[in-house]
């Protein structure tokens, strides 16, 4: 599964620099794959979707912190848990149950991420 941020996220901050994958932005921040990771030009989604990892995509909230899910590899490959969950104050960085993925999707995503 990958990890998301609750709606009772207080803004603090902990978790974003924690992320190995760059995932985590605060609301209202524009996005790219590029960022944080070693990816340009053409990047291939592990759903197969072609995008331009340097184009900047909209935030994916206005109010609080964020994690792009397709980014988000619950740091697998990294640490032996999610550092952004390990760090929240508030336990608002949860699994996303709308986003689940095996421990083998999760290391196939990273690996297409840092080369």
């Amino acid at each position: 599964m990958a990890i998301m941020i609750t709606d009772e996220c207080i803004n603090c901050g902990a978790c974003e620099p924690e992320c190995p994958n760059n995932a985590i932005y605060e609301g209202g921040v524009e996005w790219s794959f590029s960022e944080g990771t070693s990816l340009s030009g053409e990047y291939t989604k592990p759903d197969g979707t072609v995008v331009d990892a340097d184009e900047t995509h909209d935030a994916e909230s206005e109010d609080f912190y964020f994690i792009v899910t397709d980014k988000c590899t619950e740091c697998v490959g990294f640490h032996e848990e999610p550092q952004c969950a390990s760090v929240c104050p508030v336990d608002c960085c949860v699994d996303d149950p709308d986003h689940e993925e095996t421990e083998e999707q999760l290391l196939a995503k990273k690996d297409s991420m840092h080369f």
